[in-house]
């Protein structure tokens, strides 16, 4: 690696690190300033960052993955920028308790320990606006397109082709790319890979979009409801255990050729649903994306087609065999996401947790009665509610830790209490002519 630092002329480097809430942070360095990086000496004020140190503990150090070195095809190739995500540490040298990516390291060694590898795959929905003269977004949408529509309908073809483009310079395999349902939205899939591999290919992903989207003067966001009328955007992340190389989830001689263990991870996953949601759903707005009508689930059900359901089994099945959780959504904090997924799998394998029956009609459309009488429950509907299930589930403080337990609870209070209390544009047009 250092070598090709020193060919490919890079004069800067950006640690690259999230913070509890899903926010990329980085600090450049020079190459010089590499190996006392990798001796862990290079220190920053973590009472700063979101959900990280308290002021009177405040100093961290950042530890770069060699692994995850990319240079920024974005950036000019004179005097070049690369980038390598890290890991935060203590001063001590101990692993920080509330550094993301750690605790996503810490659930995967729990399924090594298991003897399985977990693999991910997730799809990139984002929608692109256009931005005003001095470069900020605008609520302009870019294009009246629909899905798979194509050029010159589509606007934003040339960026997505772009995006895919800088993606594949960068090491990624693009399975798909194509315009979404709903207009200036697009959808970009890459293949899937080993659980930490992926979560820091999505971090990449995100960083990719919005600069490729910047040089075409556009904006992009992960918003998950711009629209009230329209399809938010997702993070629908495909799951499967693989040992020995062979995909465990796949069982031709099993109902639904589905191995025991998927069963089995399938209800962890329902069973523990209503407690990750805050994680997979970090946002006010995130729980506007969750109602019936469109493609979002609202119910705690599984099923091999519909996808109305929280868990979906794509109908490829074989090595390709594997679960695909609906309700995430982009902004969540990619770590944090995984480590609460797998968790809850890895909890119905130990646990031997059977799911029910799938359910292969529209969800949305059954009626209370039918709710009931198939004994499903809903997704939490709002943030407050996600946040209260999110404390009664004990698996999510081990999945994540007591540190991002405590501060991603005592953020997202805040933000619902700031958001609860103000006067809505929606509460102005109702009510001030009513009464």
């Amino acid at each position: 690696m250092l070598k090709k630092v020193e060919e490919d002329g890079i004069e800067f480097i950006r640690l690259q690190f999230i913070d509890i809430f899903g926010i990329l942070k980085s600090i450049n360095i020079t190459p010089d300033e590499l190996n006392e990086a990798f001796d862990g000496s290079l220190m920053f004020d973590g009472s700063s960052i979101d959900g990280y140190a308290r002021i009177n503990e405040s100093d961290q150090c950042l530890v770069p993955d060699p692994g995850t070195f990319q240079i920024m095809p974005w950036r000019p190739a004179e005097k070049g920028v690369a980038r390598m995500i890290c890991d935060v540490y203590n001063t001590d040298d101990t692993p920080f308790e509330g550094c993301p990516r750690g605790n996503l390291k810490r659930v995967l060694k729990e399924a090594h320990d298991m003897g399985y590898e977990v693999n991910m795959g997730p799809e990139g929905e984002f929608f692109l606006f256009h931005t005003d003269d001095k470069g900020r977004p605008t609520f302009d949408i870019h294009d009246n397109a629909g899905y798979f529509d194509l050029s010159p309908v589509d606007y934003g073809e040339d960026a997505r082709r772009d995006i895919v483009l800088t993606m594949k310079e960068m090491g990624f395999r693009i399975e798909a790319s194509h315009h979404e349902v709903a207009p200036g939205q697009h959808e970009i899939d890459f293949k899937y890979d080993e659980a930490l591999k992926t979560a820091d290919k999505w971090t990449t992903f995100r960083d990719v979009v919005k600069n490729v989207a910047k040089k075409h003067d556009l904006y992009a966001t992960f918003m998950p409801k711009p629209f009230t009328r329209e399809n938010g955007s997702a993070m629908h992340f495909n799951q499967s255990l693989s040992k020995d190389g062979e995909n465990i989830f796949y069982d031709e001689t099993a109902k639904y050729q589905l191995s025991s263990v998927a069963m089995h991870y399938l209800g962890g996953l329902l069973q523990h649903a209503k407690g990750m949601t805050a994680i997979t759903n970090p946002v006010i707005n995130s729980y506007k994306r969750l109602r019936p009508g469109f493609e979002a689930p609202v119910s705690i059900a599984w099923s091999r087609s519909n996808r109305s359901a929280l868990v979906r089994v794509p109908g490829k099945t074989g090595k390709s065999t594997r679960l695909e959780l609906r309700h995430p959504d982009p902004v969540a904090n990619p770590y944090l996401a995984f480590a609460v997924a797998i968790k809850s799998g890895l909890d119905g394998i130990s646990r031997k947790i059977e799911p029910p029956e799938p359910v292969e009609g529209d969800v949305t459309c059954l009626s209370s009665k039918q709710t009931a009488e198939m004994d499903i429950e809903n997704l939490p509907r709002d943030l407050y509610s996600a946040l209260k299930a999110m404390e009664q589930d004990p698996l999510i403080k081990e999945a994540i830790g007591e540190h991002c337990h405590e501060r991603f609870l005592e953020g997202k209070y805040a933000e619902w209490y700031e958001y609860d209390k103000q006067v809505h544009q929606w509460e102005i047009d109702a009510y001030l002519n009513k009464y």
